[in-house]
């Protein structure tokens, strides 16, 4: 099959490769043409595991290519893809569909015959409906189908869950449509992966529904977490004995500094918008949402409380600058509210990320970039553990305590245990763990 891909960014480029990866002839739009000019020469806008050598593959065996012109693809295409972003709109929350809108309209000046339009960017229930409209006033006797495909990928492991997709969910009541889409997803039949058809829009709002459902599974343990340090219990295993309820499952419910990234916090508001446009608030988002931002600023506490209780003029090094490993992803990072509330309380912050500090340095100002963990570390008053990246997990702690000024590490992510950092003479603080001193001796 043919298929135009309308997006270069990270919804486009991953569900493109892997696309042509199945054997499709994929061609990404952009109207960026110096992303496009440095996706020919094999320069990845983003960091993702794995996809810099897929876009090579696909690209060097003629099955993926890459433009900023509409007009050819989409009229040899089978399938074209809307995959633009869907930012916040500034001022109410909801999702700003402008650039959904205005592929739709250049779409409609090159339908010549059947095509089905699939829409993979995170849009508010109903939005199909207003791209069929678009459609159907660019052409009026044009042939189309509107579709709802959305995306479940986590960053970091894209590759892997597009190829191995816990479900596909497609919304359309069109049966020509159907049968594209089953094509489209063929080569995924061998593995046997829930094809889920249902109304286009109740297909949006899963999306919508998923990414809020999962929010909410981080921000109930993380207010757990609160509970087990102040009633003695450890976070860890009780999170470990709710999970195994399969009922509940296990994924989702690590304790940590709070949810970032592109799509929980964006996610959470354009679904809140949505409701209260419906005249359906949803009361338990909400809380959700607060809770959240609350805790990202809570943590620089946590970290004054562990310095005996101010930092002025002391230097804390941040390990970890990123949402979650495994991505150069900034939007809304822990790290930066933890960052910011330490400068404003005197601080001076030190820190390193494996991928995240070309981004971080657009958005952080008065931080000291280091270029190794270690160096980061050396001669700072405390560690700050934000990220989990695995570089992380396996730090030589004798090195890291003779470095420091003070043995102090806050760990966001209880990657360590605090019988051991204790053993070792650490001034250890996790997340929701039973035991763990407070505030430094």
């Amino acid at each position: 099959m043919r298929i135009a891909m309308i997006g270069a960014g990270y919804v486009g480029l991953v569900s493109g490769a892997c696309l042509a990866d199945f054997g499709h002839i994929v061609t990404c739009i952009d109207k960026d043409p110096d992303k496009v000019a440095a996706l020919l020469r094999g320069e990845m806008p983003i960091f993702e595991p794995g996809l810099a050598e897929l876009i090579a593959k696909n690209a060097r065996e003629e099955r993926l290519f890459f433009t900023t012109k509409l007009a050819a693809p989409a009229e040899a295409a089978d399938a074209i893809f809307i995959a633009v972003g869907t930012p916040s709109r500034r001022g109410d929350g909801h999702a700003d569909l402008s650039f959904v809108f205005q592929a739709a309209r250049e779409i409609g000046a090159h339908l010549n015959g059947y095509k089905v339009v699939v829409t993979k960017s995170t849009v508010p229930v109903g939005t199909g409906d207003e791209v069929a409209r678009i459609l159907a006033e660019a052409r009026p006797e044009a042939a189309f189908a509107v579709v709802s495909n959305p995306e479940f990928l986590r960053e970091g492991a894209a590759i892997s869950d597009f190829k191995r997709p816990d479900r596909i969910v497609i919304g359309t009541d069109d049966e020509r449509a159907r049968q594209v889409m089953s094509d489209v997803y063929r080569p995924l039949y061998l593995n046997r992966p829930p094809l889920l058809f249902t109304g286009r829009r109740t297909a949006e709002l899963i999306k919508y529904a998923a990414n809020a459902f999962l929010a909410m599974k981080v921000t109930f343990i993380n207010e757990m977490a609160d509970l087990c340090e102040r009633a003695g219990a450890d976070v860890q295993e009780v999170a470990l004995g709710v999970g195994l309820d399969n009922r509940i499952g296990r994924k989702f419910l690590n304790a940590g500094p709070g949810f970032g990234g592109s799509c929980f916090p964006k996610d959470l508001t354009a679904l809140m918008q949505t409701a209260h446009d419906f005249g359906t608030p949803l009361r338990i988002l909400e809380t959700v949402a607060a809770v959240n931002d609350q805790r990202k600023r809570a943590m620089a506490r946590k970290v004054i409380a562990a310095c005996g209780g101010s930092v002025r003029g002391a230097t804390i090094a941040v390990l970890g600058l990123t949402f979650k490993p495994n991505t150069d992803d900034m939007r809304e990072a822990p790290s930066i509210a933890l960052i910011t509330a330490l400068q404003d309380a005197g601080a001076k912050v030190r820190a390193y990320d494996p991928e995240g500090m070309k981004q971080a340095r657009a958005g952080l100002e008065n931080v000291e970039y280091a270029e190794h963990a270690y160096a980061c570390i050396d001669g700072a008053d405390a560690l700050v553990i934000v990220t989990e990246w695995d570089a992380f997990r396996a730090l030589d702690l004798d090195r890291v305590k003779s470095l420091l000024k003070r043995p102090i590490v806050v760990d966001l992510r209880n990657i360590y245990r605090p019988q051991d950092m204790a053993g070792r003479g650490f001034t250890y603080v996790g997340i929701g763990r039973a035991g763990v001193p407070e505030s430094a001796t």
